[in-house]
């Protein structure tokens, strides 16, 4: 089965981040906006369960976060892929690296470039348009991060929270 490790901002901040994505985003009703920290990979049942103990151990030694944006950016040429750059916190930079190492996959295929996604699978014509459009604008997000997600792919490519992992909890 396919999974991954995302943060998913608050609430009001989705559904600020959804206003684009839902016009430029081919994967809108496939996920909600998300950090992703560990990007997808396959794993068995027994590898599954020694990656969620990891990670609640990783949750437990974490503190809280805050992340902000303040531009968007674009992945091109390499991708026509259009995103709201999340500003480097080294708590963020640190999370995404323990999540490389040790027991995890080693699948890591670019640099962690911490980012919301907004648009994507554009055309040439429509990236330049869009993206001259939206680094117009004046998109400054502000947010509390807590917790972390594992998701797994459904089989229609939907993808679902499989375990949250709160912050500075004991688990036993």
């Amino acid at each position: 089965m396919k999974y991954g490790i995302v943060i998913f901002p608050s609430k009001p901040i989705q559904d600020e981040i959804n206003a684009y994505r839902k016009r430029y985003d081919t994967h809108y009703a496939l996920i909600p906006p998300h950090l992703t920290l560990k990007e997808a990979f396959e794993a068995d049942d027994e590898t599954i369960h020694e990656l969620v103990t990891e990670l609640k151990l990783i949750a437990n030694k974490t503190e809280s976060f805050t992340i902000s944006t303040d531009k968007v950016s674009t992945f091109a040429p390499v991708t026509n892929t259009i995103y709201l750059k999340v500003n480097q916190e080294q708590q963020l930079t640190d999370l995404a690296d323990t999540m490389q190492k040790g027991k995890f996959p080693e699948n890591q295929t670019y640099s962690f470039v911490p980012h919301i996604t907004i648009a994507q699978n554009l055309s040439e014509d429509e990236h330049s348009d869009v993206y001259g459009s939206l680094r117009m604008k004046d998109i400054q997000l502000e947010d509390t991060v807590d917790r972390f997600h594992l998701l797994y792919q459904l089989d229609n490519g939907v993808w679902t929270v499989y375990e949250s992992f709160v912050f500075g909890k004991e688990f036993v």
